[in-house]
Order: structure tokens, then sequence, then C-alpha cells
């Protein structure tokens, strides 16, 4: 088992790739709000060493709300989940998120 972990700045694809992994058989997860950290600096007044990042920063609107979901599947339904999200997102694109796995020693309560 796995924990897949997908931080999507385009957050409103979540519902198509929800909708996409369960046509391909994958059920259940959890998505959670979030803001990525370029949002926190951008707002911190006390940091003048970040203020050629927080210019930056300030002209880019997309980093503003990120959802990041997570799912704990098995290999086969990992292979599944990883193609559904890249033809969803396209993460070889810059500032569409980041998508990871993690080995899950053991799971209870899955099959409740």
């Amino acid at each position: 088992m796995n924990l897949l972990t997908v931080i999507l700045k385009k957050a409103d694809l979540t519902s198509d790739i929800c909708k996409d992994l369960a046509e391909a058989g994958i059920h259940g997860g959890t998505i959670i709000d979030a803001v990525g950290m370029a949002s926190i600096i951008e707002k911190m007044d006390d940091l003048p060493i970040f203020g050629m990042l927080k210019s930056i920063l300030a002209d880019d609107d997309d980093h503003e709300t990120v959802k990041v979901m997570l799912f704990v599947v098995n290999d086969e339904e990992m292979e599944k989940a990883k193609e559904v999200i890249h033809n969803a997102v396209g993460l070889d694109e810059p500032n569409t998120g980041i998508m990871f796995a993690l080995p899950v020693t053991f799971v209870e309560g899955l099959g409740a």
C-alpha cells in the first residue's frame, strides 16, 4: 500500500480528477484546502531579505489556494491513479502541482 499525495495548484480540476479516478475504479480519498508557502511569504512585512522575491510573487495570483489530495492505494491502483492525474493535470507544466507517494506500513478501516 502507498499514500499517493497530490498537491494541486489548479484547484478547479479537483472535481474532474475525482470523477476520472472514480471511473477508473479508485474510490475514497481525502481532499484538503491549503495555502502555498508563497502566499504566506508574500504577506510578510518583516522579511526584507525577501523583498525581491515578494515583488515577484505579488504578480502571481495562481498561488492562493491549493488542494491536497490524499489516497491510500495498492500498486495496481497507483498506476491507474498516476495516469488519470497526469492526463487531467499535466504535471510536466510549471505551476500545476506535484505528485508523490510514500509507503504505508499498515492500514486500518479501509474495508469498513
